[in-house]
């Protein structure tokens, strides 16, 4: 079976927890591997999402965590809903 995997850049302006994430992470951009699995035995080419992954950094150490993509979602909604204020 035919794999591919999409990465994309994730900014948070507001620290946030994930499940599996064990605790909060600061605000910023995080880079989301989206991997995907080819559908077979349908008439057009399509796939569906298998895992996302999530890098965390931590000072030198870089870790890549499952993460399930529908609690992501729901943690961006989140933080683009609350409007963001500067304080200068």
């Amino acid at each position: 079976m035919f794999t591919r995997s999409k990465t994309r850049t994730v900014h948070f302006q507001r620290p946030f927890t994930l499940s599996g994430l064990g605790g909060m992470q600061p605000p910023g951009d995080y880079q989301v591997q989206d991997d995907e699995e080819q559908i077979p035995g349908i008439a057009w080419l399509a796939y569906r999402r298998v895992a996302t992954l999530i890098d965390i950094i931590s000072g030198p150490t870089i870790s890549r965590v499952a993460i399930d993509n529908a609690d992501l979602q729901a943690a961006i909604d989140k933080d683009r809903a609350i409007p963001f204020t500067r304080v200068t």
